[in-house]
């Protein structure tokens, strides 16, 4: 028994990546098929809910329960998928055959996801489903527009704008692309090259390690979209390093969470958000990276200086010369792993093709590129580990793609998104933008904490772009502005996930990672307030502008990783300059919001920055080193 429900786990996982790779490959076409996108949904997700089931069985001895309940969901969605078109234009109304597999469905849903996403999430769903049935009682201005619970109940199951949404669709199709890139990254060997590259360039600088860890982790987070899955995949080869280099834990695990977080919003690939935010924008795929570029920059310039100012305060030095992979024969054994991310990122955004379809191609161009330098087929279980990986990687994302349609269905059938709109809207009006952006940002937060970076946008669009927007900041910044505190929620107390999972490898404390975790992406904390005044920060605006914001932002950086780590001091010494430095971090930054986006005045301000981090780098190169402390 055990033996053929492992068998049919495997089977449910290998066929949601068959059924996705197909559907991206339009190959119900070639055999002269038309499916709609909610047609074809349906037995995905019905495998997904299965899979999550067998995955996480409620007793080992007992896994036919789980087994049946998988069967169940797979029938039930595949009803839906049978009988969808046809609803559409039904006039009998609800009936058994609709009600009883849409409550099944649901309930199946909801407990899939709860064992592969967590509760956060699931609690979530939960009250606003509580919220769609019961919502007519709560008091306005969030009172609920009344409806039957059966008609609540089977447009959840069934509509468009509800769980078979854009949402499923997008995760099914774009994030299943990249999650098959990523896991034939790592089968192939790419994933250690690019890393061994790293260590190439950095690992003998001062702090190397801890600066292999930022260039590494923020080009396999951009791929791999998680930020735990990230920390998992690099951090145990760079927190490691950094602590054999002399780093404290704290410092090490830090540095790692805040480098993998920060690969989420980092181009060329973003993560799977940025799908849905250029869906959600109804733009180009590539405007959005384009808009991502320069704060993403900026963060990981604000991270590097820290890292540096850290070896800098310690003393540390870099790995020792016989522990450096060499350069040359390192590209000589791998520089075919660099062809397809040059495919990736032409078809991308030189030829503007599908972001599926240039990934599978990227992934393809992997494949045979491997077998070219290896010459051989790859072996059957490194087929297996690709496809089934693949499978276990969309399982939470999947389960929380149809929590997220839960979510939209009940803002758009009770009018909750609206109400709460409204209600921001109105703080914004009463009390001043800043006064909203900054309960937006805490919002965002919270609401973030605990939960997936999917769910987290979802969530955040639904109730707070709108009233972002009502106030006047732009869709894009509005959409990027949701999407960075949300991912903050990943390294902001008291629930810092990602803090806490580096933490954990880096045998710290969580609250001390956590804290140097914050203070680390600092300059994550101040870009979204900036951009949302001037968007040039997002390209959007003319050339002066665009120089002006990215100049007084440079120097911004630069002086908050300094006031942040306090150069080579260390103790009360290093509070007051340090505060005086972020501070100053701020004025500077935001010189183009108080001289105005275009006014020459604000070379004033790039050179007054960059007069007071000269004169404090001449200070702090006369100062020994602080020794590390034990």
């Amino acid at each position: 028994m055990d033996r053929t429900l492992e068998f049919l786990t495997k089977a449910y996982l290998g066929s949601i990546v068959v059924i996705g790779i197909a559907w991206i490959l339009d190959v119900p076409q070639f055999f002269g098929v038309s499916l709609t996108d909610t047609e074809w949904i349906g037995p995905l997700i019905g495998l997904a809910i299965a899979a999550s089931l067998l995955r996480q069985p409620y007793s080992i001895s007992r896994r036919w329960i789980d087994a049946v309940l998988g069967t169940a969901a797979i029938g039930c969605w595949i009803w839906m998928s049978l009988n969808q078109n046809d609803w559409i234009i039904d006039i009998e109304g609800l009936t058994a055959m609709k009600l009883v597999p849409a409550l099944a469905a649901l309930l199946l849903l909801i407990e899939g996801m709860r064992k592969s996403a967590g509760l956060p999430i699931t609690i979530l769903v939960w009250i606003l489903v509580a919220y769609g049935l019961f919502g007519q009682l709560v008091p306005p201005p969030f009172q609920a527009a009344p409806q039957a619970a059966g008609d609540f109940v089977f447009y959840l199951y069934a509509d468009g704008n509800a769980v078979p949404g854009r949402v499923l669709t997008i995760v099914a199709t774009l994030v299943l692309a990249f999650i098959v890139l990523g896991r034939i990254m790592q089968v192939s060997g790419a994933i250690q090259f690019f890393t061994d590259l790293a260590l190439s360039f950095m690992g003998g600088r001062r702090g190397g390690p801890a600066k292999v860890a930022v260039v590494a982790s923020s080009i396999f987070g951009s791929i791999n979209g998680t930020a735990v899955g990230n920390i998992m995949s690099t951090g145990i080869v760079t927190i490691p390093l950094m602590k054999k280099a002399g780093f404290r834990p704290q410092f090490a695990g830090a540095i790692e969470a805040v480098a993998s977080n920060g690969g989420q919003f980092a181009p060329p690939v973003m993560g799977a958000t940025a799908f849905l935010i250029a869906d959600f924008l109804g733009v180009p795929y590539s405007q959005v990276v384009l808009a991502a570029l320069v704060p993403a920059l900026l963060y990981y310039v604000c991270l590097f200086l820290q890292v540096d100012a850290i070896a800098v305060r310690y003393g540390l030095h870099g790995l020792p010369r016989e522990q450096i992979p060499r350069l040359e024969p390192l590209l000589r054994r791998g520089w075919l792993f660099l062809i397809p991310l040059g495919v990736l990122i032409f078809l991308l955004f030189v030829l503007r093709f599908d972001p599926a379809w240039s990934a599978l191609a990227a992934a393809a161009t992997l494949l045979i590129l491997s077998v070219l330098r290896q010459r051989r087929l790859p072996p059957a279980s490194e087929w297996r580990e690709m496809l089934f990986g693949a499978g276990e990687s969309m399982l939470p994302l999947l389960m929380i793609a149809g929590g997220a349609g839960v979510v939209i269905g009940v803002m758009n059938s009770t009018g909750l998104g609206f109400s709460l709109s409204l209600v921001l809207t109105q703080i914004g009006t009463d009390a001043g933008l800043l006064a909203m952006l900054l309960l937006t940002a805490a919002i965002s937060i919270v609401l973030g904490m605990g939960m997936p970076t999917t769910a987290i946008y979802v969530v955040l669009y639904v109730v707070l772009v709108p009233a972002l927007i009502e106030m006047g900041i732009s869709p894009m910044s509005a959409h990027l502005y949701i999407f960075y505190f949300g991912l903050l929620s990943f390294l902001t107390p008291p629930v810092a996930v990602a803090s806490y999972v580096a933490a954990g490898l880096a045998g710290s404390g969580m609250w001390s990672t956590s804290w140097e975790g914050v203070k680390l992406a600092a300059m994550a904390y101040f870009l979204p307030l900036l951009w949302c005044y001037n968007p040039a920060l997002l390209l959007d605006g003319s050339w002066p502008e665009i120089a002006y914001v990215i100049a007084t932002a440079l120097v911004a950086a630069a002086m908050m990783a300094q006031g942040m780590q306090g150069g080579n001091r260390s103790g009360r010494g290093a509070v007051l300059p340090g505060v005086a430095l972020i501070v100053g971090a701020v004025v500077v930054g935001g010189s183009t919001i108080w001289l105005g986006t275009a006014s020459p005045a604000n070379i004033v301000a790039v050179l007054a920055g960059a007069a007071v981090l000269f004169l404090l780098r001449r200070r702090d190169s006369a100062r020994p080193a602080t020794p590390p402390e034990k």
